[in-house]
Protein backbone atom coordinates (compact mmCIF):
# COMPACT_ATOMS: atom_id res chain seq x y z
CA UNK A 1 0.00 0.00 0.00
CA UNK A 2 1.26 3.46 -0.89
CA UNK A 3 1.18 6.22 1.73
CA UNK A 4 1.99 9.27 -0.38
CA UNK A 5 3.74 10.44 -3.52
CA UNK A 6 5.92 13.53 -3.92
CA UNK A 7 6.78 14.94 -7.28
CA UNK A 8 6.24 17.46 -10.06
CA UNK A 9 2.76 18.15 -11.36
CA UNK A 10 2.77 17.52 -15.10
CA UNK A 11 -0.96 17.86 -15.74
CA UNK A 12 -4.06 18.69 -13.69
CA UNK A 13 -7.80 18.65 -14.22
CA UNK A 14 -10.68 18.66 -11.72
CA UNK A 15 -10.80 14.85 -11.98
CA UNK A 16 -7.16 13.78 -12.20
CA UNK A 17 -3.54 14.83 -12.15
CA UNK A 18 -0.31 13.38 -13.46
CA UNK A 19 2.59 13.47 -11.00
CA UNK A 20 6.12 12.70 -12.17
CA UNK A 21 8.34 10.98 -9.63
CA UNK A 22 11.78 9.63 -10.62
CA UNK A 23 10.94 9.69 -14.31
CA UNK A 24 7.61 7.88 -13.95
CA UNK A 25 4.31 9.67 -14.50
CA UNK A 26 1.52 8.53 -12.18
CA UNK A 27 -2.09 9.08 -13.26
CA UNK A 28 -3.93 9.90 -10.04
CA UNK A 29 -7.68 10.41 -9.67
CA UNK A 30 -8.49 13.42 -7.48
CA UNK A 31 -11.52 15.27 -6.13
CA UNK A 32 -12.36 18.89 -6.87
CA UNK A 33 -11.44 19.63 -3.24
CA UNK A 34 -7.87 18.40 -3.86
CA UNK A 35 -7.76 20.06 -7.28
CA UNK A 36 -8.34 23.49 -5.72
CA UNK A 37 -5.43 22.89 -3.33
CA UNK A 38 -3.09 22.03 -6.22
CA UNK A 39 -3.56 25.32 -8.05
CA UNK A 40 -0.32 27.19 -8.80
CA UNK A 41 1.86 24.43 -7.32
CA UNK A 42 4.68 22.70 -9.15
CA UNK A 43 5.91 20.33 -6.41
CA UNK A 44 3.29 18.47 -4.40
CA UNK A 45 2.70 15.65 -1.99
CA UNK A 46 -0.51 13.65 -2.30
CA UNK A 47 -1.72 10.99 0.11
CA UNK A 48 -2.57 7.94 -1.95
CA UNK A 49 -5.21 5.24 -1.85
CA UNK A 50 -4.56 2.29 -4.17
CA UNK A 51 -7.85 0.80 -5.38
CA UNK A 52 -7.45 -2.69 -6.84
CA UNK A 53 -10.14 -4.66 -8.63
CA UNK A 54 -10.01 -7.57 -11.04
CA UNK A 55 -10.39 -5.26 -14.02
CA UNK A 56 -8.73 -2.06 -12.78
CA UNK A 57 -5.82 -0.68 -10.79
CA UNK A 58 -6.40 2.97 -9.85
CA UNK A 59 -4.65 5.50 -7.66
CA UNK A 60 -6.66 8.14 -5.80
CA UNK A 61 -4.83 11.15 -4.41
CA UNK A 62 -5.78 13.50 -1.58
CA UNK A 63 -4.20 16.73 -0.43
CA UNK A 64 -5.00 15.94 3.24
CA UNK A 65 -5.14 12.70 5.20
CA UNK A 66 -8.59 13.67 6.51
CA UNK A 67 -9.99 13.57 2.99
CA UNK A 68 -8.38 10.19 2.35
CA UNK A 69 -9.79 8.82 5.61
CA UNK A 70 -13.28 9.98 4.63
CA UNK A 71 -12.84 8.36 1.19
CA UNK A 72 -11.87 5.03 2.79
CA UNK A 73 -14.88 5.20 5.13
CA UNK A 74 -17.24 6.00 2.25
CA UNK A 75 -16.09 3.11 0.06
CA UNK A 76 -16.59 0.74 2.99
CA UNK A 77 -20.35 1.32 2.64
CA UNK A 78 -22.12 -1.23 0.44
CA UNK A 79 -23.09 0.39 -2.86
CA UNK A 80 -20.50 3.21 -2.69
CA UNK A 81 -17.67 2.73 -5.13
CA UNK A 82 -14.49 4.73 -5.48
CA UNK A 83 -15.92 7.04 -8.15
CA UNK A 84 -19.06 7.73 -6.12
CA UNK A 85 -16.93 8.51 -3.05
CA UNK A 86 -14.79 10.84 -5.17
CA UNK A 87 -17.96 12.53 -6.46
CA UNK A 88 -19.12 13.04 -2.87
CA UNK A 89 -15.78 14.58 -1.92
CA UNK A 90 -15.96 16.81 -4.98
CA UNK A 91 -19.43 18.02 -4.00
CA UNK A 92 -18.78 18.58 -0.30
CA UNK A 93 -15.75 18.95 1.95
CA UNK A 94 -14.89 16.02 4.24
CA UNK A 95 -16.07 18.12 7.19
CA UNK A 96 -19.44 18.78 5.55
CA UNK A 97 -19.92 15.09 4.78
CA UNK A 98 -18.98 14.23 8.34
CA UNK A 99 -21.45 16.78 9.69
CA UNK A 100 -24.24 15.45 7.43
CA UNK A 101 -23.59 11.90 8.63
CA UNK A 102 -23.32 12.91 12.30
CA UNK A 103 -26.60 14.85 12.18
CA UNK A 104 -28.41 12.29 10.01
CA UNK A 105 -29.04 14.83 7.25
CA UNK A 106 -30.35 12.55 4.48
CA UNK A 107 -31.46 15.51 2.32
CA UNK A 108 -27.96 16.98 2.19
CA UNK A 109 -26.38 13.66 1.17
CA UNK A 110 -29.04 12.83 -1.43
CA UNK A 111 -28.36 16.21 -3.03
CA UNK A 112 -25.07 14.76 -4.31
CA UNK A 113 -25.20 13.36 -7.84
CA UNK A 114 -25.57 9.57 -7.75
CA UNK A 115 -26.78 9.39 -4.14
CA UNK A 116 -30.41 8.45 -3.59
CA UNK A 117 -32.44 8.36 -0.40
CA UNK A 118 -31.68 4.71 0.40
CA UNK A 119 -27.96 5.14 -0.24
CA UNK A 120 -27.86 8.28 1.91
CA UNK A 121 -29.63 6.40 4.73
CA UNK A 122 -27.21 3.48 4.39
CA UNK A 123 -24.22 5.84 4.59
CA UNK A 124 -25.59 7.41 7.79
CA UNK A 125 -26.39 4.05 9.40
CA UNK A 126 -23.04 2.49 8.49
CA UNK A 127 -20.77 5.44 9.31
CA UNK A 128 -22.40 7.43 12.13
CA UNK A 129 -20.72 5.45 14.92
CA UNK A 130 -17.36 5.06 13.14
CA UNK A 131 -17.02 8.73 12.25
CA UNK A 132 -18.23 9.91 15.65
CA UNK A 133 -15.34 8.12 17.33
CA UNK A 134 -12.80 9.21 14.70
CA UNK A 135 -13.68 12.89 14.65
CA UNK A 136 -13.62 13.55 18.34
CA UNK A 137 -10.26 11.99 19.01
CA UNK A 138 -8.28 11.60 15.82
CA UNK A 139 -8.64 14.74 13.75
CA UNK A 140 -5.21 16.06 12.89
CA UNK A 141 -4.80 19.74 12.16
CA UNK A 142 -3.36 20.71 8.81
CA UNK A 143 -2.77 24.44 9.13
CA UNK A 144 0.06 25.46 6.81
CA UNK A 145 3.38 26.42 8.42
CA UNK A 146 2.42 24.87 11.75
CA UNK A 147 4.03 21.43 11.56
CA UNK A 148 5.26 21.43 15.16
CA UNK A 149 1.70 21.79 16.43
CA UNK A 150 0.43 19.26 13.87
CA UNK A 151 3.02 16.63 14.71
CA UNK A 152 2.63 17.06 18.46
CA UNK A 153 -1.17 16.82 18.30
CA UNK A 154 -0.97 13.82 15.99
CA UNK A 155 1.39 12.02 18.35
CA UNK A 156 -0.72 12.78 21.42
CA UNK A 157 -3.92 11.61 19.71
CA UNK A 158 -2.19 8.40 18.63
CA UNK A 159 -1.15 7.88 22.23
CA UNK A 160 -4.81 7.97 23.22
CA UNK A 161 -5.33 11.49 24.53
CA UNK A 162 -8.48 13.44 23.71
CA UNK A 163 -7.90 15.93 20.90
CA UNK A 164 -9.48 18.86 22.75
CA UNK A 165 -7.42 18.56 25.91
CA UNK A 166 -4.22 17.84 23.94
CA UNK A 167 -4.81 20.91 21.78
CA UNK A 168 -5.17 23.18 24.82
CA UNK A 169 -1.95 21.90 26.34
CA UNK A 170 0.01 22.15 23.07
CA UNK A 171 -1.30 25.67 22.44
CA UNK A 172 -0.27 26.71 25.95
CA UNK A 173 3.24 25.28 25.52
CA UNK A 174 3.75 26.87 22.08
CA UNK A 175 2.40 30.22 23.31
CA UNK A 176 4.98 30.34 26.09
CA UNK A 177 7.82 28.96 23.96
CA UNK A 178 7.16 29.18 20.19
CA UNK A 179 10.56 27.77 19.17
CA UNK A 180 10.11 24.55 21.13
CA UNK A 181 10.97 21.31 19.28
CA UNK A 182 8.28 18.72 18.58
CA UNK A 183 9.84 16.20 20.96
CA UNK A 184 9.90 18.77 23.77
CA UNK A 185 6.29 19.77 23.15
CA UNK A 186 5.23 16.12 23.36
CA UNK A 187 7.25 15.45 26.51
CA UNK A 188 5.89 18.54 28.27
CA UNK A 189 2.37 17.74 27.16
CA UNK A 190 2.62 14.23 28.59
CA UNK A 191 3.54 15.72 31.96
CA UNK A 192 0.60 18.15 31.85
CA UNK A 193 -2.08 15.71 30.63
Amino acid sequence: MYEYIKGHIIETSPAHCVVENNGIGYFINISVHTYTQLQNQKEIQLYIYQHLREDAHNLYGFYETGERNMFVQLISVSGIGANTARMMLSSMSPGEIHEAIATGNVNLLKGIKGIGVKTAQRIIVDLADKLGKMAADQKIFTEPNNTIKDEALSALVMLGFMKGSAQKVVNKILASEPDCKVEDVIKRSLKML
